[in-house]
C-alpha cells in the first residue's frame, strides 16, 4: 500500500525575517547556462558577444568536444572594434551572416550579451531585431544577457526562456507546460508520470526544436521545475498563464507534492495518483534512507550560488535529518519557493544576496559539517578542515524526481564520508 503518512506539520519559514546584504559576491556568470542549453535545443546556436575570457569560460565548462560541433560560439571583440575603428554592429552582421552560411541547420539565434564594457554598449535587441527581419523566416533571432554583473550562473537559462515566451503564437488550447531545462532521461520520467495520470496535453520550455507546437494562452498552466525562472514566470504570467505552485519535485516529498498539486488542477482522483506514484515513491523513499545514515543529524550551510539552495534545504532537513545553519539564495522569489519555505521549518537564517567576507565569518563560527558553496570558496574551506559540495555538480547532474532521489542525497552524503575517511587516514 502506499503510505499515506500526511505531510509533517512545520511552522514554516515563509515569514522568517530575511538577512539581506549587498556587497562582494562570489558566483559563476549566466554564460554557463549555454553549456546545459544548447542541448536542450537541437535546432538553437548561441552567439555570445564578448571577449577572448567569455570564450574561454565556455570552452572550460563544456570541457573539449572532439566528436561533435557545439551549437555556441564566441563573437570576440578585437582591437579595431575597442579602438572604435569599426563598427559593431556592421561587424556583428557579418559575422552572423558567416555562421548562418555555414550551419543551415540553426532556426533559433541567441545573441547572449556579456559584462564587457564594450558589450554593454551595444543594444543587442536591437541587432537582434534587424537580424531577424534579414534572415526570416528560416532563423529567429533573439537576445539575453547573460553578464556576470547582471545575473548568476543559473540566471542565463532563466533569462534565455523569458526571451522566447514573447514570440510563441497565442493558443486557447487547454494544456500543462512544463517549464525548465531537464536532462532528457529526467523530462520523460515527469512526462510519462503525468501521463498516466490522464494529465495533457504536456508541452515543454524549452522545447527542442523551433517549429515544436508549444503556443501559449489564458487556458496554458505551467509548473515549474527550476526554482531560479522567476523572469520566465512573469512573462508567462503577462501572456495569460496561469502558474501552479508547488514544492519543486527534489526528494520523495518534494516530487509527491509537485505532482500532486499538477494532478489537482486535472482533477486526477486520490486512487489513479496514489497507482501511477506508488512504486516510484517507495523506490525513492529507499534510496533516500540509504544517504540518510551518513546525513542524519549532521549540519549544512548554503552559500547562495544557484538560487537551488531553499528547496534543497527542505530536502535535507525534512528528508535526510539534517539541521540547516544558514540558507543563502541569490534572490528568493516568493511565488516560486515559498511553497518549499512553508516545509522548512523556522531555525536557519535565511539570507538574500551576499556579501561574502562576512558570511564567510558566519560559516567559520557556526563550523558546519557540510558547506555547499561555489569552486571559488571550496578549496580556500577544505584547507580550513571543512567539508565542501560544490554547488555547480547540483545544477550538471541530474537530481529531480523520483528516479533521482537517491543520488541527489549522495551528492550530499558523499562528501562527508570521504571527510570521515581523510579523518581516519589522518589520524592513522
Amino acid at each position: 500500500m502506499t503510505d499515506q503518512t500526511p505531510v509533517r506539520a512545520s511552522t514554516g519559514c515563509r515569514d522568517t525575517p530575511v538577512l539581506k546584504q549587498r556587497g562582494q559576491r562570489e558566483v559563476f556568470c549566466g554564460l554557463t547556462g549555454i553549456i546545459w542549453l544548447h542541448r536542450k535545443m537541437q535546432d538553437a546556436f548561441f552567439l555570445v558577444v564578448g571577449s577572448r575570457t567569455c570564450a574561454h569560460l565556455l570552452q572550460s565548462a563544456a570541457g573539449v568536444m572532439i566528436f561533435a560541433e557545439p551549437r555556441f560560439g564566441t563573437a570576440i571583440l578585437e582591437e579595431t572594434d575597442l579602438a572604435g575603428l569599426a563598427d559593431a554592429q556592421t561587424e556583428l552582421d557579418r559575422v552572423v551572416g558567416e555562421l548562418l552560411s555555414r550551419r543551415p541547420d540553426i532556426r533559433q539565434l541567441f545573441l547572449v550579451g556579456s559584462c564587457p564594457s564594450e558589450v554593454i554598449k551595444l543594444d543587442l535587441q536591437l541587432a537582434a531585431e534587424r537580424l531577424t527581419e534579414q534572415h526570416a523566416p528560416h532563423v529567429r533571432v533573439l537576445n539575453f544577457s547573460g553578464s556576470g554583473i547582471e545575473t548568476t550562473f543559473t540566471q542565463g537559462e532563466d533569462a534565455c526562456l523569458a526571451s522566447m515566451v514573447p514570440v510563441l503564437p497565442k493558443t486557447d488550447a487547454r494544456q500543462l507546460l512544463l517549464v525548465g531545462a531537464l536532462p532528457d532521461v529526467v523530462e520523460e520520467q515527469a512526462v510519462s508520470l503525468l501521463e498516466q495520470m490522464g494529465v495533457g496535453p504536456i508541452r515543454v520550455l524549452p522545447a527542442p526544436r523551433a517549429d515544436s507546437d508549444l503556443g501559449l494562452g489564458e487556458n496554458t498552466v505551467f509548473a515549474l521545475t527550476q526554482p531560479f525562472l522567476g523572469d520566465t514566470h512573469a512573462a508567462l504570467e503577462r501572456r495569460g498563464a496561469r502558474h501552479i505552485a508547488a514544492p519543486f519535485p527534489f526528494g520523495e516529498e518534494g516530487t509527491t507534492a509537485w505532482l500532486r498539486a499538477v494532478a489537482d488542477e486535472f482533477g486526477v482522483d486520490d486512487a489513479t495518483f496514489d497507482r501511477v506514484t506508488e512504486a516510484p515513491r517507495a523506490r525513492a523513499r529507499k534510496a533516500v534512507a540509504q544517504a540518510a545514515q551518513t546525513l542524519s543529524g549532521k549540519s549544512v550551510f548554503f552559500f547562495p550560488d544557484s538560487q537551488l539552495e531553499i528547496p534543497l534545504a527542505r530536502f535535507l532537513t525534512r528528508e535526510c535529518g539534517m539541521t540547516a545553519i544558514e540558507v543563502g539564495a541569490p534572490f528568493i522569489h516568493k511565488a516560486l519557493v515559498g511553497p518549499d519555505l512553508d516545509l522548512l521549518e523556522q531555525g536557519p537564517v535565511i539570507s538574500e544576496g551576499q556579501d561574502v567576507d562576512l558570511q564567510l565569518d558566519r560559516c567559520r563560527a557556526a563550523r558546519p559539517d557540510l558547506t555547499v558553496c561555489g569552486l571559488g570558496l571550496a578549496n580556500p574551506l577544505e584547507a580550513e578542515g571543512m567539508a565542501t559540495k560544490w554547488a555547480i555538480e547540483l545544477v550538471f547532474t541530474p537530481v529531480h524526481f523520483y528516479e533521482q532521489a537517491g543520488d541527489l542525497a549522495g551528492l550530499f552524503s558523499r562528501p562527508l564520508r570521504r571527510a570521515g575517511l581523510l579523518k581516519v587516514e589522518a589520524a592513522e
